[in-house]
């Protein structure tokens, strides 16, 4: 029996109707078994400003999110072909924190649902970001979705079993990776 975990989602999207979001709540349906699971809520995290000087409250419930999670599971939407702002500023913050760890090491599966292709420039993009920071990016599978062929509801929740699927087989191969990475 292995060690509970514990993943935060973070989506880039501050839309109530995002497919983005939807994604997560799909993925929060079907854990794998001993995984919990919490979405950040990042409306009211300010830019970052390194002239703060007390952590507004929003941050640190971010942070304390950050700090009990095993792993992150990131909802990436794509806005002129990069990474949203919201999930840079949720990344930039955590990085802030001393000797960044928050996110040092730390495993993420990466999705998106998009126009186009399905958020895959954003996702790039991304990894780019990961790499500086340190996260740990899972490699496959890649989760790409359109998020206008019918593949979600009007509140932004996945009703496609080909999505659902694909999101069911990034959550065992992040679970498994988490593992491997110990």
């Amino acid at each position: 029996m292995s060690k509970p975990q514990h993943w935060l989602g973070i989506s880039g999207s501050l839309r109530q109707a995002s497919c983005n979001t939807g994604l997560l709540r799909a993925v929060a349906e079907q854990l794998p078994e001993g995984v919990t699971f919490e979405l950040a809520n990042l409306a009211e995290v300010p830019f970052f400003n390194a002239d703060l000087s007390n952590r507004p409250a929003a941050v640190q419930t971010l942070f304390d999110q950050f700090a009990r999670a095993d792993a992150l599971v990131l909802a990436c939407p794509e806005y002129n072909y990069s990474l949203a702002p919201a999930l840079k500023n949720a990344i930039d913050w955590a990085s802030r924190y001393p000797d960044n760890a928050l996110l040092n090491g730390k495993p993420v599966a990466i999705c998106g649902a998009g126009g186009g292709m399905g958020t895959s420039r954003a996702q790039y993009h991304l990894r780019q970001v990961c790499v500086y920071v340190n996260l740990l990016p899972l490699q496959k599978p890649e989760v790409f979705c359109s998020a206008f062929a019918g593949g979600f509801d009007a509140q932004g929740n996945v009703v496609d079993s080909k999505i659902k699927g694909n999101l069911d087989a990034m959550a065992k191969a992040l679970h498994a990776w988490v593992l491997r990475l110990g």
